[in-house]
């Protein structure tokens, strides 16, 4: 082989080894941009569960909330739930409300026997998650925004009644095996069914898509009051921007069904947000 050649082959392999180390040490530097964007999102754990207090939900569990068993229930919960560290607590009231909310939870970290007039799961379950994982912030995201859901049956439906009132009549013809008005399902039981990725989706349908099959001839009153209930839980998501949120903070969010469905849909898609395995708690 004469010098030429040889000068040639050595050239090559230097090239080759400089492309080669190039090459990992961008990769490497890749490694290190995606691990520092992965780790300045903010850790939340939205979680659901049915109202234990009063309200006007069209579809709602019995549950005495005033119950030492039942509390004792949820207590068992929060302390599973617990493990997920959250600093800050986030529930289903309004801001407005936000000063009696803080004050109450002072009143409970001060002393956890405190008994409130008429509690929901905000103080039975949000509270006692907070106090455990030594959380001192909590605020209220809630927005009212009225919404007519019974509109399918309060005019002559010409879109197609049909797959309306079929869906209306057996809300889990599809999940059978997630039904959460099953008799005698223990408190633990009846919360994973609640959180399972598939009832989400269906409390969504539920309370908002199904109605884009109601509409008069030449109209969309079913569509349009499914967006009043989008246009709501939009307003909510946008009330949890509004919050000081630090990328080290972990988020406990508490809210009924379709508004923690909502809240799954939007999270998932923002650069902001990671939401945990909800089943890594709740085993």
């Amino acid at each position: 082989m004469n010098i030429s050649k040889i000068t040639l082959n050595i050239l090559l392999l230097s090239f080759f080894f400089s492309c080669t180390n190039g090459q990992k040490t961008e990769d490497k530097n890749n490694n290190s941009t995606n691990i520092e964007l992965e780790s300045s999102k903010i850790k939340v754990l939205n979680f659901t569960t049915f109202h234990m207090g009063y309200t006007n939900d069209g579809h709602c569990i019995e549950f005495d909330e005033n119950n030492k068993k039942n509390i004792d229930s949820i207590h068992q919960i929060a302390q599973i739930l617990s493990v997920f560290k959250p600093t800050v607590i986030i529930v289903e009231t309004t801001p407005s409300y936000n000063k009696t909310l803080q004050k109450n939870y002072s009143t409970y970290l001060n002393e956890p026997n405190t008994t409130f007039e008429e509690p929901n799961e905000v103080e039975l379950l949000a509270f006692e998650v907070g106090r455990l994982a030594d959380a001192k912030r909590i605020y209220g995201i809630d927005h009212k925004l009225e919404y007519n859901y019974m509109i399918g049956s309060e005019i002559t439906n010409s879109i197609d009644s049909l797959t309306h009132d079929s869906f209306q009549s057996n809300l889990f013809k599809s999940i059978p095996k997630l039904n959460i008005f099953e008799e005698g399902l223990p408190l633990k039981e009846k919360l994973a069914r609640m959180n399972h990725p598939k009832l989400l989706d269906l409390l969504i349908t539920a309370n908002a898509d199904i109605l884009t099959y109601v509409g008069t001839e030449n109209g969309f009153e079913g569509a349009d009051e499914a967006a009043k209930y989008y246009q709501r839980n939009l307003r909510i998501y946008s009330n949890l921007h509004r919050l000081l949120l630090e990328k080290n903070d972990r988020i406990f969010i508490l809210s009924g069904g379709s508004h923690a469905a909502f809240l799954r849909e939007f999270m998932s898609r923002d650069s902001k947000y990671e939401m945990v395995n909800t089943f890594d708690y709740l085993k």
